[in-house]
C-alpha cells in the first residue's frame, strides 16, 4: 500500500511539473514580438510542443505578419524557414487531438501565410475538419465561417464539403445575428445554394444591416462580392452596402477602393458620390505610391474619373514604372487605358515592349483580352501582334472549350492583316454544336469580316466560309426556336450584338419571347425589356404584358429599373391601351422614392418621362433646384464619359422640354452655351441627299432665296430645310444666305445662332420645317413607327409656330419616286399640304 503511493504522488509530481512547464511555454510562446523568438522556442522545445503549442505558433507567426503593411511582410521567409517546417510536421501527426477551433484556426494561418494549397498539412487539417462535420460534431459559427473561408480561399467552390457547409447554414441561419460571420458564409457557399436559399441569405443580410448602427466596410463589401459571385442586383442590400462604403470612405485604402470599383464594375451598378469621395481621397495621395502593385490599383481606380492634370501624372508615373509591371498590372493598365479611351503613344510602347516578356504567362482569356484592348487602343508594334497570333492559334488547336473558342476567333479577326487559317474554320465548325448565342455571333462576325476584307486566301476557303456561316444561322435558329424558358433565353440575349443576330436571329428571338409571354414576371421585365430596346421592334403583346406585370408589381421592382420600363416605351414612341394608368401608376412609385436614385438618374428620368409627354412636379422641382444642379456637375466629373454626355444631353433635353411645354414652372432656359460647344464640335457637310433635296426645292420654290438649309431654331433644334408661305402659299425670299450652293464637298451645316432670319411673319404666312428621315428615325418592324426623339422634335417645333413636312426615306427611296418628275410632285403637294 505504502509502495502504490509512492508510485501516485510521483506520477501527480510530474504530471504538475510537465503541466507547469507547458503553460510556461505556453506563456513564453504568447510573449513572443518576432517570428525569430517563435523559431527559436520550437528549435529548442520540439519534444515538448503539444497540438495546442503548434497550433498558437502557427497563428502567432500570421498576426506577426497581419500587423505589418503588407509591403514590408515576410510571408517568403517565414516559409521557408525550417523551424515553420517543423512545425508543419508536428501539426500534421498531431491534427486529429487537436480541438474544432485550433484546427480552423492553423488552416487559416498557413493559408494566409501563403502556404500552398496542396501542401500536405492543409489537406490534412481539411479532411480532418470534414470527418468532424460529417460525424456531426458541429463547428461554432465562428469557426464555421473561418473555416468555410478557407475553403473558399482554395477554390473549393464546387466541393461536397462546402455543400456539408451550406447545408449546416441552412439549418442554423435563423441563429445567427453576427453579419461578419454571415458576409463570410455567403460567398463561400454562394456558388452551392438554391434561388430560395439565397433569397433568404440576402433577406437575412438585409435585416442585419438594417440593426448594426455600424458596419464595417468588410463586411459590406463580401456582401457584394456575394451578388456579384450569384449574377445579382438585389437593391435593397446595394444601397445598404453603399450608405456603409459613404460612411466608412475616409478610412478606406486604395486596396479597398480598387476592389470596391471592381465589383461595382462587375455587377454593371455605380455609386456616384462614392466615386466622388475616393477622387478626392485619391487624388491627394497621388505621390504615395512606388510599388508597382499598389499604383496599378491606382490607375485603375483613379485613371477613368481624373482630371487631366492629375491624368498626365498618372501617365508620367506608369511610363517611368512600365518595365517594374508584372503581366496581371500590365493587363490592368491597359484595360483602364481603354476605359479612359487613352491612347498615349509612349505608354502605349512602354507596355508593348513590356509585354514581350510577359506573353507565356498568360491564361487563354488573359490573352484574348489582352488582344483586345491593344487592338482598340491602335497598338502599332505589328511583331506583338504576330507572337499574340501564334500563341492565339496554339490555343486554339487544343481548346475543347465553346466559350474559349469563340473568344479566341472573335480576336483573331480583330487583329491587323490576319489571313483566316484552315484550322480557325475547323475548330469553328467543330464547336458550333455546343456554342451559345453569343458564341454564335462571335464566330459569325468574325467570318464575315475576314470574307468582306478578302482575307480567305485558301483552296476554297470563300466556300468552306459561306456554308460554315450557314451552319452559324442554323445553330442560331435551332437554339432559339427550342427555347422554352423565357429566363434562360435572356440570360443570353444580353451579351448578343451587332448585325448577325439583328438580320439572322432578331424576329425569330421576338416570335419566341411572344409565344413565351406567360414567363414573363415582374423579375425578368428589365431584361427583356433591354431586349426589346436593343432590337427597336414594336411589339404590342410583349409591351402590353411588360406593362400590365410592371403595374401589378410595382413595389416589387426596384426604382432604377423602372427607368429602363419606361424608356422602352418612351424611345419606341408606343402608347398602350391605358397609357395613363401605366405612367401614372410608374410615377407615383417614383416620385416616393425618388431618394433611392443617384442624382444623375433622376436626370435621364426625367427625360424619359418628358419625352412621354409627362412632367411630374415633385421630379421636375427636385432637378431644377440649384443644390442639385451643383451635386449633379461634382458627380459628373467622375462619371464615365459615355454616361457624362449622356447625362448633359439628357438635361438640355429636359430643359428644352419643360420651357416648352410647361411654362408655368418658369424654368429658364440656361443651356445655350452648352448647345452652342456641342454644334461647334459636330459641324459636318451635308450629305449628296439633303443636297439633291435642297436642289429640287429650289426648283419648287422659285430660288435659293426662297429657303434655308441647316436651320438652327430657337431651343437648337436643327432642321434640314425651312421655307416660307405667305397667305396664298407663295414663297417668301430670305435674306441672302450665307451658303455656297457648289459642289458636296463646299457645302457645310450653316448654325445660325441669332438666327437674324427669324424675322415676324406677315399675317397668315407660314414658316415650314421640312425634316428628311432616315432609318433611325423608325422602329426596325413592319410597322415603320416613329421613334420618341422625332415625335418629340415634331411637337416641339409646332410649338415653335413651324408646320412640320416630315418625309420618311422609305417613301423617298421608294419605286413609287424613281424618277426626278415624281420626287418633285411628292415635294409640292408635301410643301403646299396639296392631297
Amino acid at each position: 500500500m505504502l509502495c502504490l503511493r509512492q508510485v501516485c504522488l510521483f506520477t501527480l509530481r510530474r504530471y504538475q511539473a510537465r503541466t507547469l512547464c507547458s503553460d510556461l511555454l505556453l506563456s513564453q510562446i504568447n510573449n513572443c514580438t518576432h517570428e525569430d523568438e517563435v523559431f527559436s522556442l520550437v528549435g529548442r522545445n520540439k519534444a515538448r510542443l503539444s497540438e495546442k503549442h503548434v497550433g498558437i505558433a502557427l497563428n502567432m507567426l500570421w498576426q506577426f505578419q497581419k500587423e505589418r503593411p503588407f509591403l514590408l511582410r515576410t510571408s517568403d521567409y517565414v516559409r521557408n524557414h525550417p523551424q515553420f517546417l517543423t512545425l508543419c510536421i508536428l501539426a500534421e501527426s498531431k491534427v486529429e487531438h487537436m480541438e474544432d477551433e485550433v484546427i480552423v484556426d492553423t488552416l487559416y494561418s498557413i493559408l494566409r501565410l501563403n502556404v500552398e494549397d496542396d501542401v500536405s498539412l492543409a489537406k490534412v487539417l481539411v479532411t480532418e475538419a470534414w470527418k468532424r462535420l460529417e460525424r456531426q460534431v458541429l463547428l461554432s459559427l465562428p469557426a464555421l465561417s473561418k473555416f468555410a473561408l478557407c475553403l473558399y480561399k482554395q477554390h473549393r467552390h464546387f466541393s461536397p464539403i462546402i455543400g456539408q457547409v451550406a447545408h449546416i447554414v441552412d439549418m442554423k441561419l435563423d441563429s445567427i445575428q453576427d453579419i461578419r460571420i454571415l458576409s463570410v458564409l455567403m460567398i463561400s457557399i454562394s456558388e452551392v445554394i438554391t434561388e430560395s436559399f439565397r433569397d433568404r441569405l440576402l433577406h437575412k443580410a438585409e435585416q442585419l444591416l438594417e440593426e448594426e448602427h455600424e458596419v464595417h466596410f468588410n463586411y459590406a463589401r463580401r456582401i457584394l462580392q456575394f451578388l456579384q459571385n450569384v449574377k445579382l442586383r438585389y437593391h435593397p442590400v446595394l444601397e445598404k452596402c453603399n450608405r456603409i462604403f459613404l460612411e466608412s470612405a475616409s478610412h478606406l485604402d486604395i486596396h479597398s477602393i480598387n476592389h470596391i470599383f471592381g465589383l461595382y464594375e462587375q455587377l454593371g451598378c455605380d455609386n456616384a458620390e462614392f466615386r466622388l469621395i475616393a477622387k478626392q481621397l485619391l487624388s491627394e495621395t497621388i505621390d504615395d505610391y512606388y510599388d508597382p502593385e499598389t499604383f496599378a490599383k491606382l490607375f485603375y481606380s483613379l485613371g477613368p474619373m481624373a482630371e487631366s492634370k492629375v491624368r498626365e501624372r498618372l501617365l508620367v508615373h506608369a511610363v517611368n514604372m512600365a518595365e517594374e509591371f508584372s503581366s496581371h498590372q500590365v493587363l490592368m493598365i491597359l484595360k483602364t487605358m481603354r476605359k479612359m479611351k487613352c491612347r498615349n503613344s509612349h505608354l502605349l510602347k512602354k507596355m508593348a515592349s513590356v509585354l514581350h516578356k510577359h506573353l507565356d504567362s498568360y491564361q487563354v482569356l488573359q490573352l484574348v483580352k489582352l488582344t483586345h484592348y491593344l487592338v482598340v487602343l491602335h497598338c502599332q508594334d505589328l511583331e506583338l501582334f504576330a507572337k499574340l497570333k501564334m500563341l492565339l492559334l496554339g490555343y486554339l488547336k487544343s481548346s475543347v472549350i465553346p466559350a474559349d473558342t469563340a473568344a479566341i476567333i472573335r480576336v483573331l479577326a480583330m487583329l491587323p492583316s490576319s489571313q483566316v487559317e484552315e484550322i480557325i474554320i475547323n475548330k469553328a465548325a467543330a464547336a458550333l454544336p455546343q456554342c451559345r448565342l453569343h458564341h454564335l455571333n462571335c464566330i459569325a462576325t468574325a467570318l464575315v469580316k475576314w470574307n468582306h476584307h478578302g482575307q480567305l486566301h485558301w483552296h476554297n476557303s470563300s466556300e468552306l466560309c459561306a456554308k460554315l456561316l450557314q451552319k452559324v444561322n442554323d445553330c442560331g435558329f435551332q437554339r432559339v426556336q427550342k427555347a422554352n424558358n423565357l429566363n434562360l433565353l435572356l440570360e443570353e440575349l444580353p451579351y448578343v450584338n451587332g448585325e448577325w443576330f439583328e438580320e439572322v436571329l432578331n424576329e425569330e428571338t421576338l416570335a419566341i419571347c411572344q409565344h413565351l409571354i406567360d414567363q414573363i414576371t415582374w423579375a425578368n421585365v428589365l431584361p427583356l425589356s433591354f431586349f426589346l430596346i436593343k432590337s427597336e421592334h414594336r411589339c404590342p403583346a410583349l409591351f402590353d404584358r411588360i406593362a400590365s406585370v410592371t403595374v401589378e408589381n410595382i413595389d416589387k421592382i426596384p426604382t432604377s429599373e423602372i427607368y429602363f420600363i419606361l424608356f422602352l416605351f418612351s424611345a419606341l414612341n408606343y402608347d398602350l391601351p391605358d397609357n395613363e394608368e401605366f405612367f401614372k401608376s410608374c410615377i407615383q412609385h417614383l416620385t416616393s422614392n425618388l431618394s433611392h436614385l443617384e442624382t444623375y438618374h433622376l436626370v435621364l428620368l426625367g427625360h424619359v418621362l418628358a419625352m412621354a409627354g409627362y412632367f411630374p412636379p415633385v421630379l421636375i422641382t427636385t432637378i431644377f433646384n440649384v443644390s442639385f444642379l451643383s451635386k449633379l456637375d461634382a458627380q459628373l466629373k467622375v462619371l464615365p464619359h459615355t454616361m457624362k454626355q449622356r447625362v448633359h444631353s439628357s438635361l438640355m433635353k429636359l430643359n428644352r422640354a419643360v420651357c416648352l411645354e410647361c411654362p408655368e414652372f418658369h424654368i429658364p432656359w440656361f443651356h445655350e452655351p452648352y448647345c452652342q460647344r456641342v454644334f461647334h464640335n459636330s459641324m459636318s457637310q451635308i450629305n449628296p441627299q439633303r443636297q439633291h433635296i435642297h436642289r429640287m426645292l429650289t426648283e419648287i420654290l422659285g430660288g435659293s432665296h426662297y429657303s434655308r438649309i441647316s436651320v438652327l431654331t430657337p431651343y437648337y433644334y436643327e432642321i434640314d430645310f425651312e421655307c416660307v408661305l405667305d397667305v396664298n402659299k407663295k414663297p417668301l425670299s430670305y435674306m441672302a444666305q450665307n451658303i455656297s450652293l457648289g459642289g458636296v464637298g463646299e457645302i457645310h451645316l450653316r448654325y445660325d445662332i441669332k438666327d437674324e432670319g427669324r424675322k415676324a411673319l406677315p399675317p397668315g404666312a407660314q414658316r415650314i420645317a421640312l425634316e428628311f428621315l432616315d432609318s433611325k428615325a423608325f422602329s426596325k418592324d413592319y410597322s415603320r413607327h416613329l421613334k420618341g426623339e422625332p415625335a418629340v422634335k415634331k411637337r416641339h417645333l409646332e410649338m415653335l409656330g413651324y408646320r412640320v413636312v416630315q418625309i420618311p426615306h422609305f417613301e423617298w427611296n421608294s419605286m413609287v419616286l424613281s424618277t426626278k418628275g415624281e420626287q418633285l410632285e411628292y415635294l409640292r403637294q408635301q410643301l403646299y399640304g396639296i392631297q
